[in-house]
């Protein structure tokens, strides 16, 4: 795994560095310290990373503006900051994490538990997703999507206008971000289970979803069952 941590203050940073190796151990592949928003920026722009430690503060730089171009891009960002009076915000941009400082290695292991297993769910569910476009970030409402499909090793958002906008995170890591009306339905689908209008039973012990819009998505069969208890 590798890891950029943005942290101005040298102790914490050093802190957060240990806290990471001790918790990782050989998982640990790279691990880099940024001490201001544009050298970490630098960084990821040269290097792209699995995984984010974020301060919100600093030299006085906002760390917004850094966490949401890194939500749009394809690691897991994880606040570590004193501001928590900014936590709700930074879950709504899909933030997996947030670690009120001072931190116990207790609480980053947590965190970085989250990071490792896909299973794991943040407190608090993205609000919006961020992606890239030629005209720069673009904040899609999390309410406004109809499904998210696989593709490669990113994920196409497809919105209830029927736009459909790439975003640099798999399908994995947008599944973990997600809030509870979206469901995996397949390797390759994501779907919001409120345009679902049905269920089809076909030979062969298949299934498909029939979407408001007409769609139809392959259901895996190991994911009938809860499909079915969830659309009750």
């Amino acid at each position: 795994m590798k890891i950029a941590i943005a942290e101005d203050e040298r102790v914490i940073a050093r802190r957060l560095a240990r806290g990471v190796r001790d918790a990782l151990g050989g998982k640990c592949e790279q691990l880099t310290i940024c001490s201001s928003l544009e050298e970490c920026r630098d960084h990821l722009a040269d290097n792209p990373v699995d995984l984010l430690l974020l301060d919100l503060n600093l030299h006085g730089a906002d760390g917004f503006d850094l966490l949401s171009e890194a939500a749009a891009e394809s690691s897991h960002t994880i606040v570590v900051s004193a501001n928590t009076d900014r936590a709700l915000e930074a879950f709504d941009y899909g933030v997996l994490d947030f670690v009120p400082k001072p931190f116990t290695q207790e609480r980053l292991e947590q965190a970085l538990d989250r990071a490792l297993r896909p299973t794991q769910k943040p407190q608090h569910r993205a609000v919006h997703l961020a992606v890239r476009t030629v005209r720069g970030l673009e904040l899609l409402p999390v309410e406004d999507v109809r499904a998210i499909h696989g593709a490669g090793n990113y994920a196409e958002v497809e919105m209830l206008d029927g736009k459909r906008k790439l975003h640099y995170k798999s399908l994995d890591r947008l599944e973990q971000l997600l809030p509870s009306q979206f469901m995996r339905i397949h390797r390759s689908h994501i779907v919001n289970l409120g345009c679902v209008n049905t269920l089809r039973n076909l030979p062969g012990s298949r299934y498909q979803l029939l979407l408001d819009d007409d769609t139809v998505l392959p259901v895996s069969r190991a994911r009938v069952a809860e499909l079915r208890v969830r659309l009750i």
